[in-house]
């Protein structure tokens, strides 16, 4: 009886157990469920605004702690996709204290959870520079720097793209990365093999460098110039997207910066990639092909050097809309620096594409950039002014600036390439036509012109004549003692006086008055 009796008792204790522990079995399942149908459901736009009321941030809050490794990661996916939706839900995220947990759990957990961790920072980083400085106060820099180091490369991107998310905003927090230590680590990321971690890694080091020359500066003191040139010509476009960009926000601010890109030999070979099949690595090298050569003459001649002007323009006949504007304003700063660049850019025929540019385009501010192109073109010489006035640019410009839903920028810009070309432009033909259309402040600079050149060529006076010019600077209407009537003075007296009043305005009246009042002589 009593052997009966302990093993009776024996068997409920077991059962009793195994009661308890499915208990807890199930517990675990319902949270594993809970937080993977979170996860998933975070992932459609249109559950976000539910799961909000329903208060799933105090629920998932918890689960980031809990005892089992997959309910944990989960969890800290379903934060990040939720705070990646909107700024609201990630600031709801900072408000209940849930960064110093991730931040503490980057430094104690597997890796899987530290790629989790570090999306969520990503997340709540990426909308704004409060939310980004919420993140370098809860402690998340050092951590993140820490993961750089991890040897896995999952770890390393999450960690390079949450940084990069934080340095974007603003130099102060790019400077909170530079403190951190971050910099040499990125540089070792795009040695490292894999293609993913590459062009996070040179976004972030692109992020850091654009704000100041101090932070670019850092960047190319850790080294990073010589291996993102050796990027450049990479088989993938995501990461040469990243890479130019990264090489043009160092090359931005000073004249030293871009030589030393240059030096890194980038040229010729990335003209290449100025036909790259896709559109941001075109882009983008135009634009470091630009902020190279805005600085000065020598850079602008090496680049003329090298084939870069005509690859330039083919480029702006190949390509348009904002992918055109980099390589437009690249010919505007190579023709701005000398009368001999400004040549390179004529003989190249890059007028003739800015001056389509001028015409398809239309976004007012990239018409803008083809107009201040084309007047830096256009104000060396009367050569140079020629060139650009052949092209038939000059009633285009005056459109421009006419218009009247242009604007402010580009009627500004259009009056000043106007200026600057009609101010030495002595090639008459194709400065007739705005004698008919421009308003008085154009007109003053067109009459100006004719006033240089007639005195000096009787051939040209002639065609003046027979073109309608001298009837239409007869009509003109000029205030006494102004420039404008000043030069039609100069005009007026390069003819007779009787070829002068037959072209005034009325003069025809007049004779007819003469003739009504003529008495005829009778004969006998």
């Amino acid at each position: 009886f009593q052997h009966y009796y302990i093993t009776n008792n024996l068997r409920k204790v077991k059962m009793t157990t195994r009661q308890i522990l499915n208990v807890f079995e199930q517990y675990q399942k319902a949270r594993t469920a809970f937080v993977q149908a979170v996860a998933d459901l975070s992932t459609r736009p249109q559950n976000i605004e539910t799961l909000q009321n329903a208060g799933v941030m105090s629920l998932l809050r918890p689960l980031l702690l809990d005892i089992v490794p997959s309910v944990q990661q989960t969890a800290a996916l379903a934060l990040g996709r939720l705070a990646n939706y909107s700024d609201d839900l990630a600031e709801a995220v900072v408000k209940g204290d849930i960064l110093p947990q991730l931040v503490y759990s980057l430094a104690e957990q597997n890796r899987f959870y530290k790629k989790a961790a570090a999306f969520v920072l990503r997340a709540v980083a990426k909308h704004s520079p409060p939310l980004a400085q919420a993140v370098v106060d809860s402690g998340a820099l050092d951590a993140l720097a820490i993961c750089l180091e991890e040897f896995d490369p999952g770890v390393k991107e999450g960690a390079a793209w949450a940084l990069g998310y934080i340095a974007r905003h603003n130099a102060e927090l790019a400077q909170s990365v530079v403190d951190s230590g971050a910099v040499p680590l990125l540089v070792l990321c795009i040695q490292e093999p894999e293609l993913s971690l590459k062009r996070i890694a040179a976004s972030a080091l692109s992020d850091i460098s654009k704000h100041s020359p101090e932070l670019a500066q850092t960047v190319v003191d850790a080294g990073a110039i010589a291996h993102l040139a050796q990027l450049t010509l990479n088989p993938d476009a995501k990461l040469k997207r990243q890479v130019f960009s990264a090489l043009s926000q160092i090359s931005k601010h000073s004249v030293e910066l871009a030589e030393m890109v240059v030096e890194a030999e980038i040229f010729p070979n990335i003209l290449t990639c100025l036909k790259d099949s896709d559109e941001y690595v075109k882009k983008n090298c135009a634009t470091l092909i630009r902020e190279i050569a805005k600085h000065t003459p020598e850079l602008a001649q090496l680049i003329v050097n090298a084939g870069g002007v005509a690859a330039v323009i083919d480029y702006v006949g190949d390509s348009c809309g904002n992918v055109r504007l980099p390589g437009i304003m690249m010919l505007g700063y190579v023709a701005a620096h000398s009368e001999n660049l400004a040549m390179a850019v004529i003989v190249s025929k890059g007028v003739v594409q800015l001056a389509i540019a001028l015409q398809e385009e239309q976004e007012d501010h990239i018409q803008a950039a083809a107009a201040w192109a084309l007047g830096q073109a256009g104000r060396h010489t009367p050569e140079h002014a020629k060139a650009v006035a052949q092209a038939n640019v000059l009633p285009t410009l005056l459109q421009c600036y006419l218009r009247a839903g242009s604007s402010e920028d580009l009627q500004t810009k259009a009056k000043k390439a106007l200026k600057n070309i009609l101010q030495k432009c002595v090639h008459l033909p194709a400065l007739e036509p705005l004698l008919h259309d421009a308003p008085p402040n154009i007109l003053k600079h067109v009459v100006a012109q004719f006033s240089k050149v007639l005195p000096h060529d009787p051939k040209a006076r002639r065609l003046f004549v027979t073109s309608g010019g001298l009837k239409k600077v007869q009509e003109i209407k000029a205030e006494p003692g102004s420039a404008l009537m000043e030069y039609i003075n100069v005009i007026n007296g390069c003819y007779p006086e009787e070829i002068v009043r037959y072209y005034s305005p009325g003069y025809s009246e007049r004779l007819l008055e003469r003739i009504d009042n003529h008495m005829p002589i009778m004969t006998q």
